[in-house]
């Protein structure tokens, strides 16, 4: 059974008027794709944000105005293990993002930049092996200002438009630019095989970002960072959840 909460928001302007924006939906769901059975509520910009939670890990996706904006993971558990959240935008699900917690007990860590759907879950992983993980949840129009789905990039476009670009001999592509700091990861070959992007940015290594992307041959997904630059970054081929090809990480 499929719970969903539809809430109605009131933001202000920058002359200070009151603003009606459009509808926000949140779903609880056991699949990523989730269909809708409105309730309505109000919200403002300083509302709580929505969270999925693990022994271990808690996972939110908040509005600008809250304490947890964008999407964000923390460490629950004074452990061994480290959380992640798992996450697809804007209902595309060709795209599968991750963000690794490696700072441990207490400490969050995130990114801002989300679309104008977030469908996300916590998981808990012990080193690169995902032990546990919870259920999907969607949340719609929480984001001010979100970012756009992009899925008709070419690994040929995403060479030509960016600064940086890295590959593995599977036939995985990473490329970013850093003018509002962007990474693709693309996948280059038709096979069973899925190509990742896994880097860092803003010097901090204690987050780590993945792109899994899902779409198949000649397709790329994009991530946005806002003013964060790339600082460590690599190309890898997946089956599964089983490396197939790498690099050595590369410091820009």
């Amino acid at each position: 059974m499929i719970a969903a909460v539809v809430m109605s928001a009131v933001v202000f302007g920058t002359d200070g008027a009151a603003a009606t924006v459009e509808p926000r939906t949140v779903v609880q769901a056991p699949e990523v794709a989730a269909t809708t059975a409105p309730v309505s509520a109000v919200l403002d910009e300083d509302e709580e944000p929505e969270c999925v939670r693990l022994k271990g890990a808690e996972a939110c996706v908040g509005p600008d105005g809250s304490e947890r904006p964008g999407i964000t993971i923390m460490d629950t558990e004074r452990d061994r293990l480290h959380p992640a959240v798992e996450y697809y935008l804007n209902g595309y699900l060709g795209t599968m993002y991750v963000i690794h917690n490696l700072a441990r007990d207490g400490e969050v860590r995130g990114n801002r930049e989300i679309g104008k759907v977030v469908t996300f879950r916590a998981a808990v992983y012990n080193g690169d092996r995902r032990v546990k993980f919870g259920r999907w949840k969607t949340v719609r129009n929480i984001a001010k200002y979100p970012v756009k789905r992009e899925t008709r990039v070419s690994p040929a476009t995403a060479r030509a438009r960016a600064k940086v670009c890295t590959s593995t001999k599977g036939a995985s592509l990473t490329c970013f630019d850093e003018r509002n700091t962007y990474v693709f990861a693309c996948d280059t070959r038709a096979d069973k095989y899925q190509a990742r992007a896994e880097y860092f940015v803003g010097g901090d290594p204690t987050a780590r970002f993945e792109i899994h992307q899902l779409a198949g041959s000649n397709t790329c997904g994009k991530a946005e960072h806002g003013d964060l630059a790339v600082s460590m970054y690599r190309a890898s081929l997946f089956n599964e959840n089983r490396r197939i090809e790498t690099q050595p990480y590369k410091y820009n």
